[in-house]
Formats: structure tokens, sequence, C-alpha cells
């Protein structure tokens, strides 16, 4: 999208707002397909920065993931969505299996669904 979504803006900066990470997504973005659970951008960056200091090799980046303090925090609309516990979809696999940490530019957005997609083998 060349102006974002007024509507998928809003969900983020409620998403933002409330401090929850309930809210399941779908969006397509530059056909990828991608499924999951929106979270507020702070709790978002704490978790990828958990797993990474988790990592022997990864642990040096962790600190780029830390929150900005408040009065840096830039104001104004949520320019991205966090995904959290999310999927791409590709045929009938969801990658990864146990969801992942997708960040995705809500301009880049070129359609959404609330909800998230699963398969199952019926």
């Amino acid at each position: 999208m060349t102006k974002p979504d007024a509507l998928l803006v809003n969900v983020a900066a409620t998403v933002e707002s409330e401090q929850s990470n309930q809210m399941s997504l779908t969006v397509v973005v530059n056909g990828a397909v991608i499924t999951g659970r929106l979270a507020p951008e702070a709790v978002w960056r704490e978790r990828v920065a958990e797993v990474l200091r988790d990592s022997e090799r990864l642990g040096g980046f962790a600190g780029v993931f830390a929150p900005p303090p408040e009065d840096t925090a830039r104001p104004g609309a949520p320019t991205h969505l966090h995904f959290h516990v999310a999927r791409i979809l590709q045929g009938t696999l969801g990658i990864p299996e146990t969801g992942g940490m997708y960040r995705v530019a809500i301009e880049d957005v070129s359609a959404w669904t609330v909800g998230d997609f699963s398969y199952t083998d019926d």
C-alpha cells in the first residue's frame, strides 16, 4: 500500500495502547501470507532480545532490540505490525510450525483480515 490503511493503523494503535497480545490477524505482504497474534512493540522487542540473549552465537545482538526509553519512543501512529506466535503460510504448511516473531511495515500490507489461519489434517 502506498498509503497505509487507516483501519489497520487503528488496530495496531489499539494493540499498543491496550498492551494486549490477543488480537489475531492475517496479512498479505508481497504475496506472502502471515498469520498470528499482534503484540505491542515493546513486548515484541523484549521477547526477541530474550531469544537472542539465550543464543551463544547471537547474544551480542540482544541490545539492538531493547525497547527505547519512553521519552525517546516514536510518537504518533504505529508504522509496523509486530507478530508473535506467527507463521508464514506456504501450501499446507505453516512456517515455522511453532510460530515465529515477525515485524511487518503496515504500508507493505496489501490485504488483511481479523483472525488467524491454521491447517488441519482432516
